[in-house]
């Protein structure tokens, strides 16, 4: 059984709805579906998308209006797992929604910026010291485990088109850059990078400034992370840079699983 998994920040659910989203999902067909930045509640979508027809869904809003939040389509039945690093986080921004479905486990996951101010770089920060043990634990488990989101973070030169201009920005410091390799060596794979090898990209972001959407100047920091036993099951990796392009400034990345 194959089974296909796609994250994509959508920079708005309601926003992409009205940019063509309905038709890049049906042409990208996923089985599970892992949604960041949907910045709204069922309550505000219109219909059918509160409950979409086809579609078992799992939302997790932010408690702010607008802002953030995660969200789990799948074709098949699943079982929400956990919301939050953990059952005492509140996690009032709705970062990691958690799920099982077809005996895969998956994580939709929207790492803080920190691009806004000293003290969103620090509330990142602190969001990613309790996110290591976390993703370790889950790491460990017997069964096929899928991290899937943006993670704010670009994790090598590769993965940046103005790598030694961005040194000092956040999303590509030095230090966000060792967490990123700390969290590879406890156990997870990165799929796209090993699926398309030592090559630049293929970018998942891009500014609105200038023309980085036109010239393909971005970055890559969105991301499906892999343990041991799904990686066994691994097939292959695309990343839509035209859905992102109409629909969000983030193109939807999907790897598949023979299962």
């Amino acid at each position: 059984m194959a089974i296909r998994i796609t994250t994509w920040n959508v920079n708005g659910l309601r926003a992409a709805i009205r940019k063509g989203f309905t038709t890049h999902l049906a042409a990208i067909d996923p089985d599970v579906l892992l949604l960041q930045e949907i910045r709204t509640t069922p309550e505000q979508l219109p219909e059918p998308w509160a409950d979409p027809p086809g579609w078992f869904v799992s939302w997790h809003p932010a408690q702010r209006k607008g802002y953030a939040g995660t969200a789990l389509w799948t074709r098949r039945p699943h079982r929400i797992m956990g919301r939050g690093l953990d059952k005492d986080d509140p996690d009032l921004e709705g970062r990691l929604l958690r799920a099982r479905v077809d005996g895969v486990q998956v994580a939709s996951i929207y790492l803080p910026s920190g691009s806004m101010s000293d003290q969103r770089q620090a509330a990142k920060e602190q969001w990613m010291d309790r996110f290591l043990p976390w993703a370790a634990q889950m790491q460990r488990t017997r069964t096929p485990a899928i991290l899937g989101g943006d993670l704010n973070i670009a994790h090598t030169a590769r993965d940046i088109f103005y790598a030694k201009s961005n040194e000092k920005t956040s999303g590509f410091l030095p230090h966000e850059r060792h967490w990123f390799d700390r969290l590879l060596d406890s156990g997870w794979s990165d799929l796209v990078r090993n699926y398309f090898g030592d090559i630049d990209g293929p970018y998942s972001w891009w500014s609105n400034r200038g023309q980085a959407r036109q010239l393909d100047h971005g970055w890559r920091i969105d991301y499906l992370l892999a343990n041991h036993p799904a990686v066994r099951h691994f097939c292959n990796a695309t990343v839509g840079r035209q859905a992102g392009l109409d629909c969000s400034d983030h193109a939807p990345v999907t790897v598949e699983l023979d299962l």
